[in-house]
């Protein structure tokens, strides 16, 4: 099984397992927009897979949300 490498190169895989995009719609005419407006479009937007999709195009790619570990102290 291979992971799809052009949707790799698009999401970004948090630390608890959230998957991350940019935002469409500010790849270029952003000058006319107001300061706050382009600024948004930096803004990294949650993406929604369903687990069937993950599985199918992020093999290798740990998604799931895992609990802390408990630290024992001394």
């Amino acid at each position: 099984m291979k992971t799809n490498k052009s949707l790799t190169k698009r999401i970004k895989v948090t630390k608890s397992g959230k998957l991350k995009v940019r935002k469409p719609g500010f790849n270029h005419f952003n000058s006319r927009q107001s300061r706050t407006h382009q600024l948004e479009g930096k803004v990294a937007v949650d993406f929604v897979m369903t687990a069937k999709d993950k599985a199918r195009f992020l093999p290798f790619h740990n998604t799931r949300v895992r609990k802390p570990k408990a630290v024992e102290s001394k």
